[in-house]
């Protein structure tokens, strides 16, 4: 029997485990969803790609915590690890997550408006829409009189 056994000591907590980011490959602006083991009664997790976020226990799961950041919007694209801090201890996980880069939504790619050259084609795709549509309908008028 050890001595903190002996004595009615608890022993002290295994600190943290098992850190998981979810997901593993995100894009800059996304949800990431944190999961430790050995943390049961929380802690925080800190990274270069987000803010330090706190991880709160997930009750009837033991020892594992959870916690929701966003990445930064203005985080470069790579590797980054995570540091959980929790029951005293701290464990770093290296390249637990990969953030994407490039990724810039919503403005359907076009910011600067149309160009020369994107009118003169726009303009061409029109002008040989209406020539097809004219012979079509000239040949279809030309079968019914026939």
């Amino acid at each position: 029997m050890s001595a903190g056994c002996a004595t009615g000591a608890r022993p002290p907590p295994p600190g943290p485990s098992n850190i998981v980011a979810l997901p593993s490959v995100i894009a800059r602006g996304g949800q990431l969803t944190i999961t430790v083991d050995g943390c049961p009664d929380g802690g925080h997790a800190t990274s270069n790609a987000f803010p330090r976020t706190e991880l709160r226990p997930l009750h009837g799961e033991g020892d594992t915590a959870k916690g929701i950041t966003t990445v930064d919007f203005d985080a470069r694209a790579g590797s980054y690890d995570i540091t959980v801090h929790c029951s005293g201890r701290s464990l770093t996980r290296p390249a637990a997550l990969t953030v994407l880069g490039g990724v810039r939504g919503g403005l359907g790619g076009s910011t600067g408006g149309a160009t020369p050259a994107d009118i003169a084609i726009g303009g061409g795709l029109v002008t040989a829409a209406v020539a097809a549509g004219g012979v079509f309908w000239m040949r279809r008028r030309a079968e019914r009189q026939t």
